[in-house]
């Protein structure tokens, strides 16, 4: 099965940061394999703008380069990629000052779909936005793109708002999270919206928990000075996994359309509980062998920053009360597994006596490694000497139900780069959904300050520290194991 390629109008694509790490590793992969499909036509362009001072050429040498490391398979098709390499120009600009902004006034286009890219850090956002206005590349056909931290608290989000808002309208800001682009969560909202089978069952009455885990087995690595000041709360909990919540919990929206996602997602913010101290739970890795420690791997010998979180969470509402959600993230965990459990609760009643044992469905959407879903049903164990049960999974492993061709499937930032030009913004978080998660992220993060509570440590390649484990053991349950 090969997907379906959607045609994009012409368009030109500036990357503020072209050069930098997040543009190297998939922005730039991801715009050659959009190209490989069909996808940028004859006059679509692709600019890269930052700093540094290079020419057009040696900007295309530079990409080459990361297109080798990064897509070394794609990189193959030598004419192809010297094709995609001549759709792509580079300017210097100073994003605080004028240097370079005549210039790529000029090179931007008109009359065609605008994108601006601001793969930089958030205090430049203002800055880009401004100089966008200003050289009058800020009109009704542009659109710009901004990677997180979205802010790092309310008060800092909603001066972000403010200040994108004074040049771009709302429907033109498209604040990127590439989870919500990956084929599994969208997958998620096929399962829930599209089958009949889940929907009568899909609330309190009949489940029994939610668990929600992305846990990385790497540690912090180059990014230690920006993770030591967000943390595993705001570097993930804040905006993936709150993301994750908000479509397993949502209601039904009236039609698929962004506005109508986005209302149901913002309902389930709002109706988050407060979160007790007692139901939060902060770690921070050990060294392992020849592997540094946090605190080394950041410089800080007294750093209390957590390099985990779990926490219990509750959605008040007619659909959820009193079903809890456990959310968990990490890094330098026993494995990379990202997935969403759905623990249903027991029948009522066994008609095959206590000797059966108890047994639960559960729907499973893994999102990485091996993306897929996951259905366990209890069914009689084969052979002689009675009525056995033993649970079973039902599994939809992508790759292996789709064909081998459904790895050609477009990455999130290849699916998510595109629905930007096509002005799409459902997989997007809009302006008030940002500031409702940091209002209820907020207090957490206030409340363990303010108390002096230090992380607790854990063994790197472990499941995080023991106190996570209780958060689910004195309710009589148990995280599921870490699968990659």
């Amino acid at each position: 099965m090969v997907s379906r390629v959607i045609p994009v109008e012409p368009f030109d694509l500036v990357v503020f940061g072209g050069t930098g790490d997040l543009a190297r590793r998939k922005i730039l992969p991801a715009l050659y394999r959009r190209f490989l499909a069909g996808q940028m036509g004859e006059t679509s362009r692709v600019i890269g703008a930052a700093r540094s001072v290079m020419d057009a050429a040696g900007y295309r040498d530079f990409v080459r380069a990361a297109i080798d490391e990064f897509d070394p398979v794609s990189a193959g098709d030598e004419g192809a990629l010297a094709a995609f390499l001549e759709r792509l120009s580079y300017v210097a600009v100073d994003a605080t000052g004028d240097t370079g902004w005549d210039r790529l006034a000029g090179e931007v286009g008109s009359g065609r779909i605008r994108a601006f890219y601001f793969s930089v850090g958030p205090r430049l956002f203002g800055a880009l936005a401004e100089r966008l206005h200003e050289y009058g590349m800020a009109d009704s056909d542009s659109r710009i793109v901004v990677e997180k931290p979205f802010g790092r608290d309310l008060a800092s989000a909603r001066e972000l708002n403010r200040v994108l808002a004074q040049h771009f309208h709302e429907h033109q800001i498209y604040r990127i999270d590439h989870y919500l682009g990956k084929e599994t969560v969208q997958n998620l909202m096929a399962v829930r919206f599209g089958n009949m089978l889940f929907e009568p069952l899909w609330n309190s009455q009949y489940v029994d928990h939610i668990q929600i885990t992305v846990a990385e087995s790497v540690g912090v690595g180059g990014r230690g000075d920006y993770y030591d000041r967000a943390g595993a709360m705001r570097d993930m909990m804040q905006n993936h996994l709150m993301q994750l919540l908000c479509l397993i919990a949502m209601e039904p929206p009236a039609k698929f359309d962004p506005d109508a996602v986005r209302d149901e997602k913002l309902k389930v913010i709002r109706a988050l509980d407060p979160v007790a101290p007692d139901n939060v739970v902060r770690g921070q890795y050990e060294a392992d062998g020849d592997k540094p420690d946090y605190r080394a791997q950041v410089g800080d010998p007294e750093s209390t920053t957590e390099s985990f979180v779990a926490l219990k969470a509750h959605v008040s509402n007619w659909r959820w009360a009193g079903t809890p959600f456990y959310l968990r993230t990490g890094k330098r965990l026993k494995d990379r597994a990202s997935e969403i459990a759905v623990v249903f609760k027991e029948t009522p009643h066994s008609i095959f006596g206590e000797d059966a044992g108890r047994h639960r469905n559960i729907l499973t959407i893994r999102l990485q490694p091996n993306e897929g879903i996951e259905l366990g049903v209890t069914i009689k164990e084969p052979g002689p000497g009675g009525m056995r049960l033993v649970d079973v999974p039902l599994d939809m492993t992508f790759a292996e139900a789709l064909g081998p061709d459904s790895a050609d499937f477009p990455d999130a930032y290849e699916r998510l780069i595109m629905d930007v030009i096509r002005g799409n913004q459902t997989l997007f978080m809009r302006g008030d959904e940002v500031e409702a998660a940091w209002a209820w992220t907020d207090p957490i993060i206030e409340g363990w300050e303010e108390r002096g509570d230090a992380p607790k440590p854990y063994d790197s390649g472990s499941a995080g520290p023991d106190d996570a484990l209780m958060l689910m053991h004195r309710d009589g349950r148990r995280w599921r194991e870490i699968k990659p």
